[in-house]
């Protein structure tokens, strides 16, 4: 019976490729993600939750007067 690790010292297949994947942003990693899981009735969800919390960022600050006529 073969060990899968031989030798201890050695990098394993996980650690080689994710050393050459490189690093990604937030943003690409989550659009690879809904590339390859075909996910994509993720992505309106995502952004109407980014919108709302940028509403709610903004109601805090001197902006919040001009967001308050829009309703």
């Amino acid at each position: 019976m073969t060990d899968k690790h031989e030798n201890p010292d050695e990098p394993s297949e996980f650690s080689r490729v994710a050393q050459t994947e490189g690093e990604m942003s937030l943003v690409a990693e989550f659009v690879y993600f809904l590339k390859t899981n075909k996910k994509w009735w993720l992505a309106p969800i995502i952004v109407m939750l980014l919108l709302l919390g940028g509403l709610l960022l903004l109601s805090g600050s001197a902006a919040a007067p001009f967001i308050y006529s829009l309703f």
